[in-house]
């Protein structure tokens, strides 16, 4: 019986020494959205202080931009948080979410070899690009339908190019999320278009940096929207808008700001930005 109280007391002090167990969340909902939210940590920052304050738990479905929208058609996810305005404008106007709210921006930046055997180098990025094409100096698209992807395809026509005719050898198109398609382009000392975010957070640069930055068409607003429950009944529409409404209230705006690695920001938040 001693032996028994002993251990019932060890148990006892053991929970005190480990503090209160974390509430388990009421509910769950599902948020499809892009790789590069994920990939940068940004979620792991922003998740648990939305669910320590709501009580709300979220899934995150991570895909590109475009296959992130055709989840919210379906209806398989309660709430989208993507970066490709034309193409989440197009969604609301299609009738599968009521609104759409801005977010946060940051920026693409062009990668690619230190070495720059292309002369890609500069602040200009459809030069850049021409010159990629003209080299012939490898080049790695992520090819997922993604938000960066859509920008990649519009910068090489903002270039001029006919990108299904130059392409050759030199274009791996690897249809995979940011963090595997930098993976790729560091393997290869290739050149990628990526997000700010992820490439901050990336570890495996090997001979990769930064060379194009700074254009004003490398700007990459995020949007986030309620998929349209009456279209979708299954919707959690009351926590999926407490989601969106935390992301654009004045709190959710200063965590989204604080998200830093190594002392950089990642992502501003602009939700009050009628422009965005």
């Amino acid at each position: 019986m001693d032996i028994l109280r002993r251990s019932l007391l060890s148990l006892g002090l053991a929970a005190l020494l480990a503090g209160p167990a974390a509430a388990e969340p009421q509910t769950t909902i599902t948020v499809a959205s892009t790789t590069s939210t994920e990939q940068s940590g940004l979620f792991k920052h922003l998740l648990p202080r939305f669910t320590e304050k709501t009580g709300i738990g979220v899934k995150v479905v991570a895909l590109g931009t475009g296959q992130a929208l055709d989840v919210g058609r379906r209806g398989d996810a309660d709430v989208v948080f993507v970066h490709d305005r034309a193409a989440e404008e197009k969604f609301v106007a299609e009738g599968f979410a009521p609104k759409r709210h801005a977010v946060m921006y940051n920026d693409f930046v062009v990668v690619g070899p230190k070495a720059d055997p292309a002369g890609a180098k500069g602040s200009d990025v459809t030069a850049a690009f021409a010159r990629i094409a003209a080299a012939k100096a490898p080049f790695v698209s992520r090819g997922d339908r993604s938000g960066t992807h859509a920008a990649e395809l519009r910068y090489w026509k903002d270039a001029g190019l006919d990108l299904g005719a130059v392409k050759g050898e030199w274009y791996k198109d690897v249809g995979q999320g940011m963090g595997p398609a930098l993976n790729t382009a560091s393997a290869a000392n290739a050149y990628i278009l990526a997000d700010r975010g992820t490439w901050l957070a990336f570890k495996n640069r090997g001979d990769l940096a930064i060379l194009v930055q700074g254009d004003k068409r490398l700007f990459n607003q995020y949007g986030v929207m309620l998929v349209n429950p009456e279209k979708h009944p299954q919707v959690k529409a009351k926590e999926g808008q407490a989601f969106i409404d935390w992301l654009v209230s004045p709190e959710g705006q200063r965590t989204i700001a604080d998200y830093r690695i190594e002392g950089e920001q990642l992502f501003f938040p602009n939700a009050d930005s009628s422009k965005s």
